[in-house]
């Protein structure tokens, strides 16, 4: 998951009023080969278009897939779900394959974005889990529209060492109370401090911090939120929701409110360079979002036939697997579980044990007042107004 570009109740209006797409971004990288594709013969020189998150796939499944279909893959990416949704909007992106978090998914199935799966051309939905699927039902009924590609946690990452010096130990990390008192944040302040540039994510945390619905449609309940993020917003660096991984390997960031695979990469990568960063991943005990990513086709995609190659492809057990090891997030792939890393699999920040699973909560579709006023809230707290 990952910057808000466009309001929301903008986005629905949009959505209602028009079908297509903006201009694609350039492309991140091609490759050529031969083999077969979805519902026949692949054509040498086939294409396909896919916009998926940063950071989000192995280093090889896109090239393998290229060789074993004979199509030219352009992969673009973004790193948040408000710029996937304004290409929907805008028309005629010309993307075959998109990947919007389930909340925001929900919405643009209302809207009419995207084309219902032809399940037939996906045999790999068998490796599927059951109980994963009935959760997401309850915002694409019967599976009809997307397919699970990965699902994780929103949490606190954070930089061991800095923390120890500032509080004695790590204990703090186990509570919402390191980032939203602000006699906590401010001993962070002077190594970094960065929360996701999401308002979407970061309002319904405040809001359950307090006890409230996270998903409160209250305008009352959500100037709550508000009112608790401009207390820590002088002790708060940037709001970004992609360049933390680096920052916080390199030692820059100390505290991050970020994606539980993001701070991962960025402990792997810290480790690899041997640069002396540690970096933890808390679930705070007052309960964190769960999310889940999905693979989707517009309704005017182009290249139909080798999107469904690819949803595919990406249900192979050990594809699955490899796109869990690289990027350190969770698949809902039940065949794929036994072939991925048992660090990973072993390791409760991302597989959360059930106890934290029962604290975790999913995030509701947002209609267009709220959004409204999330949009006002986030302009506000960014401009220090």
């Amino acid at each position: 998951m990952k910057l808000r570009v466009l309001g929301l109740s903008i986005a629905v209006c949009l959505l209602a009023a028009c079908g297509g797409k903006s201009d694609a971004p350039a492309a991140t990288g091609d490759a050529k080969a031969t083999g077969d594709k979805a519902g026949g013969e692949a054509k040498s020189g086939g294409e396909l278009n896919v916009y998926n998150w940063s950071d989000y796939i192995a280093e090889n499944t896109v090239p393998d897939f290229e060789k074993k279909s004979g199509v030219k893959v352009t992969y673009d990416v973004f790193d948040s779900n408000e710029m996937v949704e304004s290409k929907l909007l805008a028309g005629a992106s010309g993307y075959d394959i998109v990947v919007p978090t389930l909340n925001f998914l929900g919405r643009q199935i209302q809207a009419g974005v995207f084309q219902p799966l032809d399940k037939s051309k996906i045999p790999n939905l068998a490796n599927l889990d059951p109980d994963m699927l009935k959760r997401i039902a309850l915002q694409d009924p019967d599976n009809k529209y997307a397919v699970p590609y990965h699902w994780g946690t929103t949490g606190i990452g954070y930089n061991v060492d800095k923390v120890t010096a500032a509080f004695g130990n790590t204990d703090v990390t186990a509570s919402w109370d390191l980032v939203f008192k602000p006699e906590n944040l401010s001993k962070l302040k002077s190594c970094g401090v960065t929360l996701l540039d999401t308002p979407s994510e970061i309002i319904p945390i405040a809001l359950n911090y307090l006890g409230e619905d996270p998903n409160s449609q209250d305008p009352a309940v959500i100037d709550k939120a508000a009112a608790l993020l401009k207390t820590i917003r002088p002790h708060i660096t940037n709001f970004h929701s992609s360049q933390y991984i680096d920052s916080m390997a390199k030692g820059s960031t100390c505290l991050v409110v970020g994606w539980s695979g993001d701070v991962v990469q960025a402990r792997d990568r810290a480790d690899e360079a041997k640069n002396g960063v540690k970096i933890g991943y808390s679930i705070p005990k007052e309960g964190a979002p769960l999310w889940f990513d999905m693979l989707a086709i517009p309704k005017d995609a182009k290249n139909v036939d080798y999107a469904y190659k690819f949803i595919d492809y990406l249900l192979e057990p050990q594809v699955a697997a490899d796109n869990t090891n690289f990027v350190s997030y969770p698949n809902a792939n039940l065949k794929a579980t036994e072939l991925v890393n048992k660090d990973i699999t072993g390791d409760p920040t991302i597989y959360p044990p059930a106890e934290v699973r029962a604290k975790l909560f999913t995030f509701a579709i947002i209609p267009p007042d709220v959004d409204r006023q999330y949009t006002r809230i986030w302009t506000q707290l960014k401009t220090g107004r």
